[in-house]
């Protein structure tokens, strides 16, 4: 059967340089690209980074996978190919296999199903480079949105996008698959920035979360002025003289950023931790006093990755998450966010250097921060820490379907399944103030599991009909707060990357906005590759 062309696209995306054109470099961006050239077509990964592959291949090694279960499709692919490679003994230099998985408190190692969650960066990075190569996917690397002007559209619909270089890259279809929307801003998509009150949605978790915020806090009382018991001597630096609103109440504010460490506590590969500039010790003053009084337990997010590394994550009150510095990135211009990435380096390698060496710091602690160090062989393009600064949340679509928490619990039908999510409905701490008791406390932290596996919908990855009829959104994509804390997981990023660019050869194919996409023949292509759409729920 030949299907016909419409005149949506004639001239001049017919004389396209790609069929698909893929601004961003997370691993939605991979498996989109992926999917295309498995599906015939021509595309072009035009990426911000020069290293692909976003979170997965900058530290997050430890995955957050939920019910592995409902992680089909390319992204089983992935986490197998991880698998292959630590089945072979070479591929541990440092530690015996079973050795680690007596280290490694979960069983992130299946050799039932043939596949593996955690790994390090650099294998990750083999993976994703060998598969595009092997498939022929042209990378640009290294290219910077025009924000303000490079967005070339003609009756709602992309023609092309131009760099900062000057570059231009014109296409059929088009997916933003950044952790910050920047395509999807620039062409004019509606969207938004930060939590929804409980009332828009019909929701119970968004919004301020002040008395459910009991994770990641204070467990002790610790003084928040610059002289104890004296609040008009002022705040100890990183506490907000603001105090959050009413619990359910929006605001505009967006949860905690922080880089994933690779650490390790094998001597022959450990790199001191460094002395940042800029290092202010005053920075840390509330730390302090949150060590003296107790809280000794510095490493609870060390999570082990093979051979004697870590993916270091956020743990506790005053931890490794730059709480409060994070709201203005969404938004701002390159400069300012090379200037909030430097902020956030700077926070963090303070942090580790000061728990290391500070005399002031209890000795148990100094002790076992001082065991660990950068690992050699990771990022040693960048003084062996990642580039990539965890995003954890940025800008999010508004469509005419949006996933709530309602969808996530599965009380609401999702009725056009693309992929499942699992993972528990997670936001980090937002806000770090004062309380009623004259204490420091954060504020936002919110860990809830949806009780099960849940279909993500198709209409929440396409801008509103009559925005955009070219553009396919799978990272930040059209959620409410709360439950993209649920969506925003690296394995669900590569089954909606996957998704939208089968949806993207079916636009192309039919000469049909990406809002008409037929549901029938997008969900046969991608059961027939491999993707879960639906699963038993308790």
């Amino acid at each position: 059967m030949v299907l016909a062309v419409s005149s949506l696209w004639l001239t001049p995306t017919l004389l396209a340089d790609h069929d698909l054109v893929i601004y961003g470099s997370s691993p939605a961006a991979i498996t989109a690209a992926l999917e295309a050239r498995d599906l015939g077509r021509t595309v072009v990964i035009v990426s911000p980074d020069k290293r692909l592959g976003g979170m997965t291949t900058h530290g997050l090694g430890w995955t957050d996978a939920g019910n592995t279960g409902a992680v089909g499709g390319m992204a089983r692919e992935f986490y197998r190919e991880i698998w292959k490679h630590y089945r072979n003994e070479t591929a541990w230099v440092r530690e015996e296999r079973e050795e680690y998985r007596k280290l490694s408190p979960k069983p992130f190692i299946n050799d039932g199903e043939k596949v593996m969650w955690n790994f390090e960066p650099h294998v990750a990075e083999a993976v994703i480079g060998r598969w595009i190569d092997q498939a022929g996917v042209e990378v640009a690397r290294d290219e910077w949105l025009d924000r303000a002007s490079g967005v070339e559209a003609t009756d709602g619909r992309i023609v092309s996008i131009r760099m900062l270089s000057g570059r231009k890259f014109a296409g059929k279809v088009f997916l933003d698959a950044t952790y910050e929307g920047d395509l999807m801003a620039a062409a004019g998509v509606s969207f938004t920035v930060g939590r929804e009150a409980n009332s828009t949605y019909g929701e119970t978790l968004n919004g301020v979360q002040t008395a459910r915020a009991t994770s990641h806090n204070f467990t002790l009382p610790v003084d928040p002025f610059v002289v104890p018991g004296d609040p008009a001597s002022g705040l100890l630096p990183r506490i907000s003289a603001t105090r959050p609103g009413p619990d359910g109440s929006g605001d505009s504010l967006v949860q905690a950023y922080c880089f994933r460490v690779c650490m390790t506590d094998e001597p022959k590969n450990r790199v001191p931790f460094p002395k940042p500039e800029g290092y202010d010790a005053r920075q840390y003053e509330l730390a302090l006093r949150y060590l003296v009084a107790g809280q000794i337990n510095v490493t609870g997010k060390f999570d082990r990755i093979p051979n004697r590394k870590t993916d270091t994550n956020n743990y506790g009150g005053f931890s490794f998450d730059n709480i409060g510095m994070s709201h203005d990135y969404p938004l701002a211009d390159y400069s300012k966010r090379r200037e909030i990435v430097r902020e956030h380096r700077t926070y963090q390698q303070g942090l580790l250097w000061f728990l290391a060496n500070d005399p002031r710091v209890p000795a148990t602690v100094r002790d076992e921060v001082s065991r660990w160090g950068l690992a050699a062989d990771e990022f040693a393009e960048n003084g062996h820490w990642p580039p990539q600064l965890y995003v954890r949340e940025s800008r999010r679509m508004v469509s005419d379907f949006v996933m709530s928490e309602g969808h996530v619990t599965r009380r609401i039908a999702s009725p056009r399944p693309i992929g499942m999510g699992s993972y528990a409905m997670d936001s980090h701490n937002v806000q770090r103030y004062v309380d009623a008791g004259g204490h420091a406390r954060n504020e936002g932290d919110v860990q809830l599991s949806p009780g099960g596996p849940y279909p993500i919908d198709y209409g929440a990855i396409i801008p509103k009909r009559g925005e955009c009829t070219n553009l396919l959104v799978p990272v930040c994509l059209a959620a409410s707060h709360i439950a993209y804390g649920s969506i925003r997981m690296e394995p669900v990023f590569m089954i909606l990357g996957q998704s939208a660019a089968a949806a993207a050869d079916l636009a192309i194919r039919n000469g049909i906005p990406v809002q008409d996409v037929p549901y029938d023949a997008l969900r046969t292509r991608l059961l027939a590759r491999g993707q879960r759409l639906d699963l038993p729920t308790p």
